[in-house]
């Protein structure tokens, strides 16, 4: 039993471990992903203890009054709120990490393609496969597609957001510390979509300010 808990715990870290965050939004999508895990167990819980009520012999009497109970309080009014509060803390959780105005904040350009990622950071300077952010800030990056929908996600750091020919959506992604970060495309764009990943870099002040030259 040990060994198999310590092998599923070794699959929720790495490079695309959505509950392994290396940033505030990140972590917020993590305690989500957590809170979901527990009310889905709390409901199956509940449907199992109604199988094994079902089974039970009792009297036509106590059978109507129980029926009553199982099936219109816990069998309906219980999975209802339930249902309620996970999709208004989902709700809460997706409004909580959208980019508000912040005078640190650093706006970054991603363009998606078939099959690439062209991003343009503060001060002109272009890259394909790899966004560069200041850790420690937020880094706000302005989404949008030349060809079909796709979607940035970087697991790690942020949830996802799709690229949309012909319109632009914005996601606010930070870093805690410096270090490589992996992204992906999360929706199916064509042949190439299982290649059409990249690299996020975030830099320390220092790293930041050489590679733009003293670009905000």
């Amino acid at each position: 039993m040990c060994a198999t808990t310590l092998v599923a715990l070794s699959g929720c870290t790495g490079e695309l471990s959505t509950i392994d965050p290396a940033g505030p939004h990140a972590r917020s999508v993590a305690t989500m992903w957590w809170v979901m895990l527990g009310g889905s167990t709390l409901l199956a819980g509940l449907v199992f203890v109604l199988l094994a009520l079902a089974f039970r012999r009792r009297s036509a009497e106590r059978r109507a009054a129980s029926g009553r109970l199982w099936i219109g309080v816990l069998g309906l009014a219980m999975p209802g709120v339930v249902l309620l509060s996970l999709v208004g803390y989902a709700l809460s959780v997706g409004i909580g990490t959208l980019p508000t105005a912040d005078a640190a904040a650093v706006e970054i350009r991603v363009a998606a393609r078939q099959y690439a990622w062209d991003v343009v950071h503060p001060g002109g300077i272009a890259t394909q496969n790899v966004l560069h952010i200041p850790a420690g800030r937020p880094a706000d990056l302005v989404i949008t597609s030349t060809d079909v929908i796709h979607s940035l996600w970087i697991p790690r750091l942020a949830g996802k957001m799709d690229a949309i020919p012909g319109h632009t959506n914005r996601l606010r992604v930070i870093a805690d510390a410096p270090g490589i970060y992996r992204g992906e495309c999360a929706e199916y764009c064509g042949v190439g979509h299982k290649d059409h990943g990249f690299t996020v870099v975030a830099h320390d002040a220092a790293g930041w300010a050489a590679f733009t030259g003293g670009e905000r």
